[in-house]
């Protein structure tokens, strides 16, 4: 399960966030989720940067901006834990996710998911900080654009997982915008090839992660946070890989 900023507005979303991953617990035993960091706070971090240096250097940047995916992981386990859910929190390092040495712009070279395992074998929800990463030379990374949704593909495909949700403020993908035009459909299955041709500029879900979802053959859906029982589109499916 995916949750992004457009989801994590404030403090009062994770109440409800905690209640849905507890109905989907009880239908996977394991289960892992990524999170972003919550409504702009990743903008405000790096107006932080630039309110104390014009050029600030990129390995500092990384260290600041990647706080805030650490502020919503550590949110969400508290509020599983008032649940009576047994959650801990992982950074993209503790995660096991290994990616190169370049700042900003990282791209994940491999997972190895070791300590996930080992917590999901003792029945507890794993949180992920999305969007960051630790290089190979032990340096604290950030993934781009999109980087959390590309978290998200990553630790499914090297844990095998069923498929992936990623929960936003549409109702799925649309052939048009549904934030912007509510009565624009709903694709309800797409290939992985016709999401790619739809979401490229698109901010439901970033190009990289259906690519990777697609070498993985991992299917992905989107659903509406507000409406999670609804279907949502699904992408890649059984009917689409046959």
């Amino acid at each position: 399960m995916k949750f992004g900023g457009s989801v994590l507005k404030n403090s009062s979303c994770f109440a409800p966030i905690a209640s849905l991953i507890q109905r989907r617990h009880a239908q996977f035993s394991h289960l892992i989720v990524v999170v972003s960091a919550m409504g702009d706070m990743t903008d405000e971090l790096v107006s932080l940067a630039y309110g104390v240096h014009p050029s600030p250097p990129k390995r500092e940047k990384d260290m600041l901006i990647s706080v805030g995916e650490r502020v919503s992981m550590s949110l969400l386990a508290m509020a599983l834990d008032r649940e009576g859910i047994e959650a801990i929190s992982f950074t993209g390092s503790q995660s096991g996710i290994i990616t190169t040495d370049e700042h900003a712009e990282a791209e994940i070279l491999e997972v190895r998911p070791s300590r996930i395992r080992q917590e999901l074998s003792r029945g507890k929800v794993v949180i992920v900080a999305g969007f960051q990463g630790v290089s190979l030379s032990k340096e604290i990374t950030t993934l781009g654009r999109g980087g959390s949704d590309t978290s998200a593909v990553a630790l499914g495909a090297a844990l095998g997982a069923d498929h992936v949700e990623f929960y936003k403020d549409v109702p799925g993908i649309g052939e048009r915008d549904p934030n912007l035009d509510p009565t624009a459909s709903i694709y309800r299955e797409l290939s992985f090839g016709e999401a790619l041709r739809i979401v490229e500029g698109a901010e439901v879900l970033h190009p990289r992660c259906v690519a990777l979802a697609e070498k993985s053959a991992l299917p992905l859906e989107v659903r509406s946070f507000k409406e999670p029982d609804q279907a949502g589109t699904r992408i890649g499916g059984e009917k689409c890989l046959m």
